[in-house]
């Protein structure tokens, strides 16, 4: 259900996973690839028995990422010029990740349209894990 910017208004919004059962391996990766290799992300026994957490968790910065790849995956024609995320609750593997995006603004910035998205990823159980927003305008060389 990809759109362009030009076709939103004001109340539309989308809905998708964006992880299932999210891996330790995902999360491995992660910590590779983001040079984050904080050992609560990928040391079960520090995770536990010096943290106290029953598990490794995700990093934050992972499940902000999938929480803009929503947006992404949505508005083909655009870019990000502002994202910002709170994060509420822990993610651990196997958790199942729901993100939704909705338009609260359209509006013109400089000759092309630009939207305001109120963002939530939600777990399983349905708690929410992130919340934030987001403004995507047209790339300059898409308008029309």
């Amino acid at each position: 259900m990809s759109k362009n910017i030009a076709e939103l208004a004001v109340g539309d919004w989308h809905e998708a996973p964006v992880v299932q059962d999210l891996s330790r391996t995902q999360i491995v990766m992660y910590a590779g690839v983001s040079g984050d290799f904080n050992p609560l992300h990928s040391d079960e026994v520090y995770a536990r028995e010096v943290a106290g957490y029953p598990s490794v968790i995700a990093h934050g910065q992972l499940t902000m990422g999938l929480t803009a790849k929503l947006v992404t995956d949505w508005i083909v024609d655009g870019e990000f010029t502002d994202f910002g995320v709170r994060f509420q609750r822990q993610v651990w593997p196997g958790d199942t990740l729901t993100a939704k995006a909705t338009v609260t603004a359209v509006a013109d910035v400089d000759g092309g349209t630009a939207v305001d998205l109120e963002l939530s990823t939600v777990n399983q159980k349905g708690e929410p894990v992130v919340s934030g927003y987001a403004r995507v305008r047209e790339r300059p060389h898409e308008r029309h």
